[in-house]
């Protein structure tokens, strides 16, 4: 199995939804830092907790960080922590939320911040 990672930097992916046991997989690939953008219970109970992937993540020798965002805003506060978040992290970073779409939105929103 290989992680439907985009690459928005050579040191920062992101991704859709992504399981605990893909921590094991990111941490093969180079990865450092994993950061997950997605509430908990947001679609149901298919969606693994922030708990589990923690678990994984840090099993798997990753930073794990949790800052848990709703899809269709993200409020300047949240923008500040990602940005926070880029600076802080060890690289390679992986990012994730439900499709992709809003990690992507929290980091172009953190660049204008510079």
């Amino acid at each position: 199995m290989s992680l439907p990672l985009q690459a928005l930097t050579p040191d920062i992916c992101v991704a859709p939804q992504l399981q605990p046991e893909a921590m094991a997989e990111a941490a093969a690939m180079g990865f450092k830092s994993v950061v997950n953008n997605r509430p908990d219970f947001e679609h149901g109970p298919d969606q693994p907790t922030s708990a589990a992937i923690e678990a994984a993540a840090q099993a798997a020798g990753l930073q794990y960080r949790h800052l848990p965002v709703a899809g269709g805003y993200q409020s300047p506060e949240e923008i500040e922590a990602f940005a926070q978040l880029l600076e802080d992290l060890p690289r390679p970073l992986l990012v994730f939320c439900r499709s992709g779409a809003r990690s992507t939105r929290l980091f172009m929103q953190a660049q204008q911040l510079g």
